[in-house]
């Protein structure tokens, strides 16, 4: 199995509906068939601890059963058009893989 975790750090001087864009076309990779599951969300209000980064505004979290199905979702329509869509959304994106 391989996770694939990726933490968006929007810039800050965007517009609501700039932002409403940006989830919009994040959200629309979910329906990408080949991954096992996956969530969007946003920093969670729990305790600030100095190893606690909230500073991103938006992350996906995908699940796969292995690295191919990974690379074809790369591959896949939809996510080249997010990233052409939103890339101008973002200031910086890092990215998590873990294979368990």
């Amino acid at each position: 199995m391989l996770q694939h975790n990726v933490y968006f750090y929007l810039k800050e001087d965007l517009s609501e509906e700039e932002i409403k864009k940006f989830e919009t076309g994040l959200k629309s990779l979910m329906e990408i068939k080949n991954m096992v599951s996956g969530f969007v969300g946003k920093p969670a209000e729990t305790a600030d601890r100095p190893v606690v980064d909230k500073k991103y505004s938006f992350a996906l979290s995908t699940t796969f059963h292995n690295v191919q199905q990974h690379d074809a979702y790369q591959d896949h329509p939809t996510h080249h058009k997010f990233i052409n869509t939103c890339k101008e959304f973002w200031k910086e994106v890092k990215v998590f893989d873990v294979e368990y």
